[in-house]
């Protein structure tokens, strides 16, 4: 299967999931996808794929789910929930690093067939999450931010898709920048660095765009458990 319509899929099925544990369990479950979501986005993001002939990073639709959670909260349920989502989220990130750290200090035994393959993922784990705990922190208080302010302005329903779009793109393209910068500076080469800037912008992008039919979805879904 191609790496193209593997994406699409699994977009489809990142949303669907984000859907059925909002219908399940109202806002709390909108704020256990993003704590899930941020550890998650970061492993993956560990993983490199070429798509639509671009080398790419995985993790960007998972990271793009966290922006329609924090955009549903905001929608639905006012900016005070929305920031306390994303403080969640840098929490969540921030603990991940602290004790998957302290978990790869243990000298393994001589059974031990794991330790490598964590020391593969989570060694440069650190690095990762922490070019992400910032990136994130600044970008998802932005989305908030703007999100909000364009909602001051174009309050309708109608207008949903302009805020959630503008919002997540203008956020998206801060975080890519930094996050990228400081993840991947002196890693990988420059041509190899730029084509990740710009893939992750793009899929970003289309990410956001893909997440509008759900972002009026959600604002019409009554959860079993609020």
């Amino acid at each position: 299967m191609p790496n193209e319509l593997l994406w699409f899929i699994f977009a489809l099925t990142n949303f669907i999931l984000f859907i059925i544990c909002y219908k399940l369990f109202g806002k709390t479950g909108i704020f256990v996808w993003i704590a899930m979501g941020t550890i998650l986005a970061n492993i993956q993001v560990m993983k490199t794929v070429t798509l639509f002939g671009l080398e790419a990073t995985l993790g960007n639709i998972m990271y793009g789910t966290i922006f329609l959670a924090t955009d549903a909260l905001s929608e639905k349920y006012g900016k005070k929930s929305a920031q306390k989502a994303v403080y969640l989220g840098f929490f969540t990130m921030a603990v991940s690093i602290i004790i998957m750290q302290l978990a790869l200090l243990f000298i393994p035994n001589q059974y031990d067939s794991a330790q490598p393959h964590l020391d593969a993922i989570f060694g440069f784990y650190l690095r990762v999450a922490g070019a992400s705990l910032i990136a994130y922190l600044i970008s998802q208080t932005l989305d908030v931010y703007l999100f909000h302010k364009i909602k001051a302005k174009l309050p309708d329903t109608k207008w949903l898709w302009v805020r959630n779009n503008v919002a997540t793109i203008i956020s998206q393209f801060i975080d890519t920048a930094i996050f990228v910068s400081l993840a991947f500076i002196g890693v990988m080469n420059s041509s190899i660095l730029w084509q990740i800037f710009l893939s992750t912008f793009i899929i970003k992008t289309m990410v956001a765009a893909f997440d509008t039919p759900f972002v009026y979805l959600i604002k019409k879904i009554t959860p079993l458990n609020d």
